[in-house]
């Protein structure tokens, strides 16, 4: 016998229930306003546990003011060239201004990561971090390498390009990815992992690359990468654990504080080097009428080509390894932005010929330029599809 089936007769008057209130969260702020006060609070006890209260306006003004990073260095490059004598007083105490400088920027990093987060991400995140990581120290050295070999750059020229290759991540993409809606943890722990891992990939690629240029001393270069960098990162990440309430009030200055220091730091040393290829550049342009015909000009040329290939080269690798849009984008910034002020601190300490040195000052201004124009045109194309409305993706 088949089993009784039960339906409401045609007849039957309606169960009455109750209507569904709507949750105030999901509601327009004009409406939200009319909802009785009963239905409001009860609201937000079904929503659950009340959200944390707003950061003061301050922190905005902050974290606004540290976003504008790029428009400090090309300010400051601007004084460079029509004043070079304005950073007189900071060149004249390099190369330890350079190094003090660049380990108070590190400093500022470490204050706002705690090792406990540090770890959820790498946990999280694993496949990706090693794509990207992988990424930053195969495609950017062998980029530099064959760029300075295709223009024919001068020795110390090709030392300084390839150099700046084999930095790590560059702190600017975090800000850079976070405008270009790409996956900001993911850059941060990037770009973490390629500054600790710059100990010893800095100056083995650095000597592998550019050992047939000029001499390189990777001991050296590996215990000063150690000391303006790693040192500082890890005692600023144990300030954070271990005075968390003061470090609370510190941290809405450290991302301005470390912008501030960074433009600082390279325009100095652009400075500096403008000062002594000015001649250069009068010779040129007395000769063909062209700023660009000498070898400020091939330099800049080379650092374009540097960072273009980074971008481009970096999202295709990631879309080639099968990540998603916005794991895309951080990786490409990740790649194509290199940490400039560290390749001028190690040029400055450790090479004779001060035109190391200029590559990554000039990075300092170009990738910050070509950056932030990525950044702007990716920020008006919405990464679409289900698979990019989260950024978990240890299953990449």
């Amino acid at each position: 016998m088949a089993p009784l089936l039960l339906l409401p007769l045609p007849s039957a008057r309606p169960v009455s229930r109750p209507a569904p209130r709507p949750c105030l969260h999901l509601l327009p702020f004009t409406k939200r306003r009319r909802l009785p006060a009963a239905l409001r609070v009860q609201c937000r006890a079904e929503k659950g546990p009340a959200a944390p209260p707003p950061a003061p306006r301050w922190h905005a003004v902050l974290a606004a003011a540290a976003g504008l990073y790029p428009a400090y260095v090309t300010a400051g490059a601007s004084v460079a060239i029509a004043r070079p004598e304005a950073f007189r007083w900071f060149v004249d105490m390099a190369p330890g201004s350079y190094t003090a400088t660049l380990s108070f920027i590190m400093l500022a990093t470490g204050l706002t990561l705690q090792l406990k987060d540090f770890a959820a991400l790498l946990r999280d995140r694993p496949l990706a971090i090693l794509f990207g990581c992988a990424s930053q120290y195969t495609i950017m050295p062998a980029v530099g390498s064959i760029i300075s070999r295709a223009l024919g750059l001068p020795p110390s020229l090709s030392a300084g390009l390839i150099l700046l290759g084999c930095c790590p991540g560059g702190t600017a993409s975090n800000v850079v990815t976070l405008v270009a809606q790409g996956d900001v943890p993911l850059s941060i722990v990037m770009t973490v992992c390629s500054t600790l891992a710059a100990v010893f990939l800095t100056p083995l690629l650095t000597k592998i690359l550019a050992g047939a240029y000029i001499p390189v001393d990777a001991v050296k270069l590996s215990l000063s990468t150690l000391q303006v960098v790693v040192a500082p990162i890890l005692l600023g990440s144990s300030i954070q654990t271990a005075f968390p309430s003061v470090v609370q009030f510190v941290t809405p200055f450290a991302p301005l504080m470390a912008v501030l220091a960074s433009s600082l730091l390279a325009c100095s040393v652009f400075s500096e080097n403008f000062v002594r290829l000015r001649s250069t550049i009068a010779d040129a342009s007395s000769v063909n009428g062209d700023f660009f015909s000498g070898d400020i000009g091939v330099v800049m040329l080379s650092v374009i080509l540097l960072h273009f290939a980074g971008f481009f080269v970096g999202y295709a690798a990631a879309a080639i390894g099968g990540l998603k849009e916005k794991q895309r984008r951080a990786i490409s910034i990740e790649v194509g932005m290199q940490n400039s002020s560290l390749g001028v601190v190690l040029a400055a300490a450790h090479f004779s010929s001060p035109l190391v040195a200029l590559p990554p000052a000039l990075s300092a201004v170009i990738m910050n330029i070509m950056g932030s124009t990525l950044g702007l045109v990716w920020q008006y194309i919405t990464p679409s599809g289900p698979e990019n409305e989260t950024t978990d993706i240890h299953n990449a």
